[in-house]
């Protein structure tokens, strides 16, 4: 099939090898010489260079640390992963401190202050393929590798990896951090389940965002099933010998999100876990969750506004082999925020506990919380103030009401956070 040629060129106009042809307008090939004035100028110009640089070289030696970070965008700066710092620290009061029945291992505890957590949170990508996030908790007391983990950036159909210590991505709140929360404290039922530090372990997820016209995750991931305060209702603090992939604890869960309408969003979560448990020779435990978010904020106004409102909510349900029976017992939380103003925001929640009950469906002592037999109800309220982004006020009040007391425990925090450095999107 015959083709277009395509079209030549332009070339550069021939240049005459004698130069252009002499005149006054033609220019001259010398440079022009400097005046003494103007010479005298550019070294003294040099010459206060020349200082400014031997004055920092002597600052470096004296004080390294007092030259500044990399700027943005620099070749050093690439290579500096994100970091920042967050304090949550409370003053707390409680009618009956010996028996305060908090399970959070970020709680406060005791009448008087409680540091709740120093975190260190770290974040940066360390290839075309991987990220690195690692979140260390320093106490009072010491330090914990609370999470350190590599996440994969580059795999194909949807498909995502992460390995690790992390913490399970079961139902919603277990996978966030204290500064995520919207109470001082975390539910009661959560650390009965899992432990003061939330379900965690080394291990490894596999997520798959499917192609489905709205937001469907689907994830399961195999993490160890030990730790008193990491996987309580599993190998809890005996531990586990791992032999086969039956050893760990293996979660499943899905996430689906709706775009209701332009204020209005919802978030629904189902989640199992399985895994084997210290009470006896091939015992194991099944938990099954499912978790609710609903979030109204109206940005379709034609006037801004910083108002928001959500509901946040979970059940579980736990079964536990135990030697010739089968232990069940059940509990959640829900609670609704109202963020008033840009600085201040409202909540209340409600908590709740079943007795733990056998096969015949008969109340039992339940082997990990001896003497706490019964329904449990909580009720919390707070108030929260944010000076700004980086900092929040918080004023709270609880009532708790085992079934084994004859009156309530009531508690009382008014908790600081604040946070410097740089610090990543909190999960919706």
């Amino acid at each position: 099939m015959p083709t277009e040629a395509p079209a030549a060129a332009p070339t550069a106009p021939p240049i005459d090898a004698a130069g252009p042809p002499p005149g006054p307008e033609a220019p001259s090939a010398v440079a022009p010489a400097l005046t003494p004035a103007e010479l005298a100028e550019i070294e003294a110009a040099l010459g206060a260079d020349t200082e400014k640089q031997e004055a920092a070289g002597q600052v470096a030696k004296e004080n390294p640390l007092s030259l500044p970070r990399p700027a943005a965008g620099s070749t050093a700066a690439a290579f500096l992963p994100d970091i920042a710092f967050i304090l949550d620290f409370a003053l707390a009061a409680f009618s009956d401190q010996d028996e305060q029945l908090q399970t959070g291992g970020h709680d406060p505890t005791r009448n008087g202050f409680n540091l709740q957590q120093l975190e260190m949170s770290i974040g940066k990508s360390v290839d075309p393929y991987f990220r690195f996030d690692a979140n260390l908790v320093f106490s009072q007391f010491g330090v914990e590798v609370e999470e350190a983990y590599a996440t994969t950036t580059s795999m194909p159909w949807g498909l995502q990896t992460r390995a690790g210590q992390m913490l399970t991505r079961f139902g919603r709140m277990n996978a966030t951090h204290p500064h995520a929360w919207t109470f001082v404290d975390q539910p009661f039922y959560l650390g009965k389940v899992f432990g003061g530090e939330g379900n965690r372990g080394l291990g490894v997820e596999l997520s798959w965002l499917t192609p489905l016209p709205w937001y469907v995750e689907v994830l399961v991931s195999g993490t160890e099933a030990s730790g008193e305060s990491t996987a309580r209702s599993f190998g809890g603090a005996e531990g586990v010998a791992v032999e086969s992939p039956l050893d760990f604890q293996n979660t499943v869960a899905v996430k689906q999100f709706f775009d209701l309408t332009d204020d209005w969003s919802l978030l629904w979560g189902l989640s199992a876990a399985n895994g084997p448990n210290a009470s006896g020779r091939d015992t194991r435990t099944d938990v099954f969750g499912t978790d609710l978010f609903v979030k109204w904020r109206p940005i379709s106004s034609h006037e801004p506004s910083p108002m928001e409102v959500h509901l946040q909510a979970e059940a579980l349900l736990r079964r536990r082999q135990a030697p010739e029976d089968v232990l069940t017992d059940a509990g959640g939380y829900a609670h609704l925020f109202w963020k008033l103003a840009q600085r201040w925001g409202v909540a209340g929640r409600y908590e709740y506990a079943t007795p733990v009950q056998d096969a015949e469906g008969e109340r039992v002592v339940d082997p990990l919380d001896p003497g706490q037999e019964g329904d449990r109800h909580r009720l919390a309220a707070n108030v929260t103030f944010w000076p700004t982004e980086f900092s929040r006020l918080r004023l709270q009040g609880s009532a708790d009401f085992p079934e084994l007391r004859d009156d309530p425990i009531l508690a009382a925090f008014l908790a600081l956070e604040v946070v410097v450095g740089s610090h990543g999107a909190h999960l919706f």
